[in-house]
């Protein structure tokens, strides 16, 4: 869970007053204990295995994805009608939905600032790649420019979330340079964030905080528009060198020997050494958060289609390889919230976001591997479509995905819609198709 808005508690505060005791923050000695525990622990078994009989997963997927995605429209045809009455605050402050509080029936409406506003946005951008059906570019544009003051935030790493899902889709789906100007000032904001030093892009705090440099995986997402900016007209590759750099050194330091991922690293700004580790959103320091191992996957998978460098597709396969042969992986592909905690909720927002990687993955390697990586996306995805995670009605506020986790340690978000769940699903559901 993260927080945008200037002025306004944010989650490296939330993480803290979550977590006072050592039961959230672990020691850097213990990182070699997270890594012996953690070894081995993987299901022995080769990739082609993970494909055999899945053929008929893809078949099926194919076939079905007229429906799903006609279904999916009707939804947010719904969601849409619903939240528009409810997009002015009593001050005439813009709102997008975020998700749906289900005690009290009604959608769970954020300020612009928030981490996944632009999400939102997107899902209709990519409604209306799916659909051609004009509601949806309408919609999806009016969405889409009620974000424009994140061009300027500088105070989170989520500017990336929030401009590229919605502006980044727009110049792309619309075919118009005239939404560059604003990511490449949302390049820079982002930038202003990143230590020469340590080589890395602070996800929380302020830039002058002296005491912690905080870095989650999920800012590999954010790498996704500064590749953009430094390819664009009017653009620098130093956003390509900054992007590279926390790829690199996030290799280096923020995975187990297996490939799992912590979630809260916290870097020592005078050496560059690791001095904290924090469980964060996940189960334990010594567990995998499964939303953050997705995030991993993609953004690595990202980085290599972006700059062509093997060790990035090399370790992105690594992370895929982690989640698929986890012992705690259940059979229909959809994680539980963390991979230290079987038995506990189911994520669909990890399944999702997991299911688009290995489909671009796929692509990538190629082979028995590659097959491999799109069957069990092929499976994920069918889960996802079923009535076993995809929502009927206005059950959860038309919102596509139940049964998602937000931030389990802080009792939030728990077995729940969320708008990103929905965004990834779209997306993976059109990679599947082309």
């Amino acid at each position: 869970m993260k927080r945008a808005k200037v002025g306004v508690v944010g989650a490296a505060v939330l993480l803290s007053a979550a977590f006072p005791s050592s039961a959230a923050n672990c020691a850097t000695a213990n990182q070699g204990a997270c890594d012996r525990n953690a070894a081995g622990s993987g299901k022995e078994c080769a990739l082609a295995d993970v494909a055999a009989g899945r053929g008929g997963d893809e078949i099926e997927l194919k076939k079905r994805l007229p429906e799903i995605f006609a279904k999916c429209a009707a939804h947010y045809h719904a969601l849409d009608a619903a939240a528009k009455p409810l997009s002015k605050d009593a001050d005439g402050k813009d709102n997008v939905p975020h998700g749906f509080i289900r005690d009290k029936g009604v959608l769970d409406m954020r300020d612009v600032y928030w981490w996944a506003s632009g999400h939102l946005a997107g899902a209709f951008w990519y409604l209306y790649e799916a659909t051609g059906d004009a509601f949806f570019r309408e919609r999806a544009t009016a969405w889409t420019e009620v974000l424009a003051p994140n061009a300027k935030v500088t105070d989170n790493h989520d500017v990336g979330f929030i401009m590229y899902c919605s502006y980044g889709n727009a110049r792309r789906l619309l075919k118009t340079s005239r939404y560059d100007a604003l990511l490449l000032e949302a390049a820079k904001s982002l930038s202003t964030r990143f230590s020469d030093r340590l080589g890395l892009i602070r996800s929380w705090g302020a830039v002058n905080d002296a005491e912690s440099f905080l870095v989650i995986p999920d800012n590999m997402m954010n790498l996704e528009l500064l590749e953009w900016a430094s390819k664009a007209e009017g653009g620098n590759r130093r956003f390509d060198e900054i992007a590279r750099s926390h790829a690199d050194v996030t290799m280096r330091h923020h995975f187990r020997q297996d490939g799992g991922t912590y979630h809260v690293l916290n870097y020592c700004q005078k050496d560059g050494r690791v001095q904290e580790i924090r469980r964060g959103q996940g189960a334990s320091c010594c567990t995998a958060w499964s939303r953050g191992q997705s995030w991993a996957i993609y953004g690595y998978t990202m980085m290599y289609r972006e700059t062509k460098e093997r060790r990035y597709l090399d370790f992105a396969r690594k992370l895929a390889d982690f989640a698929i042969n986890n012992p705690n992986m259940p059979e229909d592909g959809i994680p539980f919230w963390d991979y230290g905690a079987p038995g506990e909720e189911r994520d669909s927002s990890a399944g999702a976001v997991m299911a688009a990687g290995l489909v671009e993955l796929s692509e990538f390697v190629g082979g028995d591997a590659g097959r491999a990586y799109r069957a069990f996306a092929a499976k994920q995805l069918l889960s996802l479509s079923s009535p076993a995670y995809f929502s009927e009605g206005g059950e959860i506020g038309h919102f596509l995905l139940k049964h998602g986790v937000g931030f389990k340690p802080a009792g939030s978000e728990i077995d729940t819609p969320l708008v990103y769940g929905d965004y990834y699903f779209l997306e993976a559901l059109l990679r599947f198709a082309k």
